[in-house]
């Protein structure tokens, strides 16, 4: 049987994930200042972070609308799968299941189900990459659906932010932890909650620092997972992401790395040089 599986635009595909010809991205829009843009295809992430550099501007989001996913849906599969932003992040959850609900009227013989992906970026792209490979195992669209579910509970997903000019816009840092992290170089270690939601779990004195910090503890909980994939979504930094994979297989040697590079909304919340990570 045929199936299709969809993420908002803050998933950002593998190369094997983009020719396998089974995924698709339905795009968020950003808005910086006067400066719009379609997160599709067409995203240009070197000008998205000028844009944001070059003005003090509160950089937004907007999901996808129902009727985006809608069309997403219409693509002749019998089965469907459909990963988005947490919950707790974004509407994007809520317009995809509103979707499913006018498409299955129209389409009663289509079987969808909407995932909340109660994570972001990689964390997106590992879960719905899971499902190819349960299609593989030929297995039910139910016992599919129970298992990626599982495997959500399961992954783990962590981010360094370099620049915390966005959280500053925000009023997501306090003007005293605003001015030490100005003065002292302080980086925010921050991961995913199991709830979907976003929790500080340490910081250290300059990027550097900061990554050691967070390079040691993943691969303290990859070994005692048994990891076998890390997916690693970088922002403009892609030689820190090599060096980041050479450091982690020196520990974790038989471990799946991928690189992505960020697609719009993940680079809008990650800055420029922000490193996400997402593992099961």
């Amino acid at each position: 049987m045929s199936y299709k599986i969809i993420l908002d635009s803050c998933g950002e595909l593998t190369e094997e994930m983009a020719l396998s010809g089974h995924f698709t991205n339905v795009p968020l829009t950003l808005e910086v200042g006067e400066y719009r843009v379609v997160d599709d295809e067409t995203f240009n992430q070197a000008a998205f972070l000028n844009a944001v550099a070059s003005t003090t501007a509160c950089p937004k989001s907007a999901c996808p609308s129902p009727e985006q996913f809608m069309k997403a849906y219409d693509c002749d599969c019998s089965r469907i799968y459909v990963f988005t932003l947490s919950e707790q992040l974004s509407g994007s959850y809520n317009s995809a299941m509103l979707a499913k609900k006018l498409y299955e009227e129209i389409n009663p013989y289509v079987k969808i189900y909407v995932f909340n992906s109660r994570s972001a970026s990689a964390g997106e792209t590992i879960e719905a990459a899971k499902v190819m490979e349960f299609e593989k195992q030929e297995l039910s669209f139910e016992e599919i659906v129970k298992k990626t579910e599982e495997y959500i509970s399961s992954i783990s997903t962590y981010f360094v932010l370099e620049d915390l000019s966005f959280l500053e816009r925000n009023g997501r840092l306090t003007g005293v932890k605003k001015i030490a992290a100005n003065l002292l170089h302080i980086v925010p270690i921050m991961a995913g909650s199991k709830e979907g939601t976003i929790y500080q779990v340490g910081q250290a004195r300059g990027i550097n620092k900061a990554l050691t910090k967070l390079i040691n503890l993943i691969c303290e909980e990859c070994v005692k997972k048994k990891t076998q994939t890390l997916i690693i979504a970088q922002c403009n930094c892609m030689g820190r992401a090599l060096d980041i994979r050479e450091r982690i297989l020196a520990v974790v040697p038989n471990l799946k790395i991928v690189i992505n590079a960020t697609r719009g909304v993940s680079s809008l919340y990650a800055g420029n040089g922000g490193i996400i990570f997402a593992f099961d």
